[in-house]
């Protein structure tokens, strides 16, 4: 964090931000305000225990601040043609809303690569420690109990059913998380501990995956009848 940058700084960015956030990003369960408010918490949260093992400086927290609440301004569709367009269209996007509001002109390039990179589908590769932490910070929130309830709302409002109601694990099957949200934990999110950039990162990101089992394997007794 630059010296002259102080706490304050970005506690007023963060309140300038998020009330542009609550008056005008649209509902969406899994892509809420509390969702963007949710992943800067973390990205914070992943920063300090980052420096605190490391010892060496610190993200520049304003970065990461704008990066995050900003990552999913612009929310594509999952099954849009799009998709893998928009961590684009939102660092875009988030370059407009932050110039309006007056951020420093010059962290903004920063700020678009954090978002930009943030993406699983984009494949873009983070170049920076600000595009490392908020890309962990969101990938977490793709696994534990959050990340369950996330995308079982997904899957609701694609109309895709729970599970596949004859091989629930795909075990003679291919996976298609196209049609059956239960498919997603192995399709791509048991697979995400192994992207994190960040040891913090890793370290929660694998307590979180186990969760997911844990889930699955209740899920799977309760519809063996054996639970």
């Amino acid at each position: 964090m630059p010296k002259d940058l102080v706490l304050s700084d970005v506690a007023a960015w963060e309140t300038t931000i998020a009330g542009w956030l609550r008056a005008n990003v649209a509902e969406d369960p899994a892509h809420d305000v509390h969702h963007l408010m949710r992943v800067w918490r973390t990205a914070r949260g992943l920063t300090a225990e980052e420096a605190q093992a490391s010892g060496a400086p610190p993200a520049d927290l304003l970065v990461v601040l704008g990066a995050s609440l900003l990552h999913d301004v612009v929310n594509v569709p999952k099954d849009h043609p799009d998709r893998s367009r928009a961590s684009r269209l939102s660092a875009e996007r988030a370059e407009e809303v932050l110039r309006a509001l007056g951020f420093p002109v010059g962290l903004l390039p920063a700020v678009r690569h954090a978002i930009e990179a943030h993406s699983y589908s984009a494949g873009i590769a983070p170049r920076t420690v600000e595009a490392r932490l908020v890309q962990d910070a969101d990938r977490l929130e793709s696994l534990g109990a959050i990340g369950i309830a996330r995308c079982f709302a997904t899957s609701g409002l694609m109309k895709r059913a729970l599970f596949h109601g004859d091989d629930p694990l795909a075990e003679d099957r291919p996976l298609d998380d196209l049609q059956y949200a239960l498919d997603h934990f192995e399709a791509k999110l048991l697979r995400l501990p192994a992207t994190m950039q960040t040891a913090a990162g890793r370290r929660r990101a694998q307590e979180r995956a186990e969760f997911l089992l844990t889930f699955r394997d209740q899920l799977l007794a309760e519809i063996g009848g054996a639970a």
